[in-house]
């Protein structure tokens, strides 16, 4: 699943990517990709323990790949 955010304000990236995780089954990914690197989102998946990888893209966005936690 992909989940394109950009062009959305703070905290809408957020909401978004949350919400979209919790239909998620365990182990399985979601790609966000966001106009700015959500530092905010990245401290709540690690308090939830999701596991997440983050590639600047040449426009300058950032496609972040969440596996959910299995916990």
């Amino acid at each position: 699943m992909i989940l394109d955010n950009r062009g959305l304000e703070p905290p809408q990236p957020m909401m978004r990517t949350l919400t979209a995780l919790e239909e998620l089954t365990d182990k399985e990914a979601l790609v966000i990709i966001n106009d700015r690197r959500p530092m905010f989102l990245f401290a709540e998946l690690d308090e939830l323990g999701h596991l997440y990888e983050t590639v600047q893209q040449e426009d300058g966005s950032f496609r972040i790949t969440i596996t959910k936690s299995g916990d």
